[in-house]
């Protein structure tokens, strides 16, 4: 139990160590990027600053793998050359015994970062996105998602418009069970309009079977009168909407259940953020097998020679496998593959193969 507890120390510092090192790196090249970015908006040093603070937590979650292994790397060398490794082997304890402290730390690092690091990162996200909008001058997101359905707002060019949609089809360009409401620029309504359907088209919305409701009159409904077809202008697009989409990552995994369950209700797809939701179950496994990987190639005693090569090895697989994952959640974002192979198939291969390559090589 000692030399289990001192191994997960050395495990945790190595990768706090690494941690470090690429946030620095990380800030450093962010704020280049920021001011490049926001010239033109007159930026300054310190917002610069700021807006890397929140962008580069999302930059540092999403290589998490890449620094676990590194970490990992750096412990199995760092035993190797100090000749604990053999001390350990002369003890009678065998390499798969010894990989058991490290193994379960990078899960319980995992688990620490599904279910604290993530949604301290998605309130980043958003901090992100709202303090560049600010900077932009662009305004919020135009599309929002609900337990009563969708919401969209548009500018009308004397005031806002606000449209309410009980569900639409995929891309948010046909909207059924909607209602508009108009406000002059005093931000008071002042008209109401309801359909059974709605069809976005090239800067306009298209209603059938609408009625329209003055709220200006004191008496709305007397005033009230229906109507086969209204035409209204918008400056909306398909793309814009599209875009609107709260990003996976910029949604905490507590909440992100809720916020499927809203996406299928209004009638959009939730595949993306369903994987993003099961890639982030798998992340702790994902993290263990980064330690197999990295032990595989790396934990055995220098005096075999090759250590530079091995360790190429190492990371050439580490970044391998992190590939295999990117490139396995856009085959579940596409519907290629099933949604619960694209999330779990990287670690259980990564898992296999080290196990493998582990057995091999350890006597015992």
């Amino acid at each position: 139990m000692i030399l289990s507890r001192y191994i997960a120390r050395r495990f945790l510092r190595m990768v706090f160590i690494v941690f470090v090192i690429f946030l620095w790196l990380m800030m450093l090249i962010d704020m280049l990027d920021q001011m490049r970015r926001f010239a033109k908006d007159g930026i300054t040093v310190g917002q610069a600053a700021v807006l890397s603070a929140l962008r580069v937590p999302e930059s540092l979650y999403t290589i998490l793998p890449l620094i676990v292994i590194l970490g990992a790397v750096a412990l199995f060398l760092g035993l190797a050359r100090s000749s604990e490794l053999v001390v350990v082997r002369a003890a009678g304890r065998s390499g798969l015994r010894f990989l058991v402290a490290p193994v379960v730390t990078a899960l319980l690092l995992g688990l620490f970062a599904v279910a604290v690091l993530n949604p301290m990162v998605a309130g980043t996200s958003q901090r992100y996105e709202a303090m560049a909008g600010r900077l932009k001058h662009s305004g919020e997101d135009v599309l929002s998602i609900s337990r009563e359905g969708l919401w969209l707002r548009q500018g009308t060019g004397a005031g806002q418009m606000v449209i309410h949609a009980e569900r639409s089809n995929p891309d948010g360009t046909r909207l059924f069970d909607v209602t508009f409401l108009t406000f002059d620029e005093g931000g008071r309504p002042a008209t109401r309009i309801e359909a059974p359907e709605a069809q976005l088209g090239r800067g306009h919305w298209q209603l059938v079977r609408a009625k329209q409701w003055n709220l200006t009159l004191a008496n709305p409904e007397a005033a009230a009168r229906p109507e086969d077809s209204i035409r209204l202008p918008s400056d909306l697009t398909r793309d814009r909407i599209r875009a609107s989409f709260g990003a996976p990552s910029a949604i905490p995994i507590w909440k992100l259940p809720e916020y499927i369950a809203g996406l299928e209700r209004a009638g959009f797809s939730a595949r993306q953020h369903r994987i993003w939701m099961q890639m982030e179950l798998a992340l702790p496994f994902m993290l263990a097998s980064m330690v197999l990987v990295a032990a595989g190639f790396t934990m055995r005693h220098t005096r075999f020679g090759g250590t530079g090569r091995m360790v190429l090895y190492a990371l050439l697989a580490g970044f391998g496998l992190f590939f295999l994952r990117s490139f396995a959640q856009v085959l579940g974002e596409n519907g290629q593959i099933p949604i619960l192979l694209a999330a779990w198939s990287p670690p259980l291969i990564a898992a296999m193969g080290a196990l493998g390559l582990l057995l091999h090589l350890e006597d015992g």
